[in-house]
């Protein structure tokens, strides 16, 4: 027995369907980059099976309901997407701490606040001895003029990757360290006047944060083409 169908049909005698979610059908929709999860997933290189796991999890916003097990997404998803996917691939943070991060950013909180979230997942746990962590409060108190306070967890990073050096015997990093300060106001003066330049509209906290998660890869990449071309041609040692 045949059913009958709402679906007209195909071929060289019927009339061409048009499937709801065309280009055409979108435009007539005034609903002009909307797009299915297939194409949001071409659209970012993120698998379908990933991008229904940050939708699960909230990392993701759901898309607006079209039709029966059919969402729709807009170039909004697509930003969010690769935010999510750069915080966890290069920025380096667990998907709770990326969703600590996306948490405040949504609620608008200030880019320090939004900093203080990313800094606070990002704390390097390794254990060290209490002599060379005493030792490295120290350096960290001398250079802050003050006694240091490793319950921040900026500062206990600074602590912990100079307790590390000195275990390792290089005491010398810390004498440099004023001079890495120096170096790192004049970045941050650079962070700080990209982030006045994108303006309110750019979500400034959104800069903060890529300029120190993400640029801190690019400056680590820079650093290494500097330091290779200031030891210029020296002779390498076995």
């Amino acid at each position: 027995m045949s059913h009958q169908t709402s679906r007209p049909p195909l071929g060289r005698g019927g009339p061409r369907a048009v499937h709801w979610d065309s280009p055409r059908v979108r435009a007539e929709k005034g609903e002009p980059g909307a797009m299915r999860m297939a194409e949001l997933s071409a659209e970012t290189g993120v698998p379908v099976a990933t991008v229904k796991y940050y939708l699960r999890e909230g990392l993701l916003p759901a898309g607006r309901r079209v039709g029966p097990n059919q969402a729709q997404y807009t170039p909004e998803h697509v930003k969010r997407l690769r935010l999510v996917c750069a915080l966890r691939e290069i920025g380096g943070l667990s998907l709770a701490e990326v969703a600590d991060v996306l948490g405040v950013l949504d609620a608008g909180r200030a880019a320090r606040v939004v900093l203080g979230v990313a800094q606070d997942g990002r704390v390097t746990v390794r254990p060290v001895s209490a002599a060379a962590r005493a030792w490295a409060l120290g350096r960290v108190g001398e250079l802050f003029g003050a006694p240091a306070d490793d319950t921040d967890p900026a500062v206990a990073n600074l602590v912990t990757v100079l307790a590390v050096c000195h275990g390792l015997g290089h005491d010398a990093v810390s004498g440099k360290l004023a001079e890495y300060a120096a170096l790192a106001r004049e970045v941050a003066a650079v962070d700080a006047a990209l982030i006045d330049d994108v303006g309110p509209s750019r979500r400034p906290a959104e800069t903060a944060l890529i300029t120190t998660l993400l640029g801190e890869r690019l400056f680590a990449g820079l650093r290494h083409f500097a330091l290779v071309d200031a030891l210029g041609a020296a002779p390498a040692e076995a």
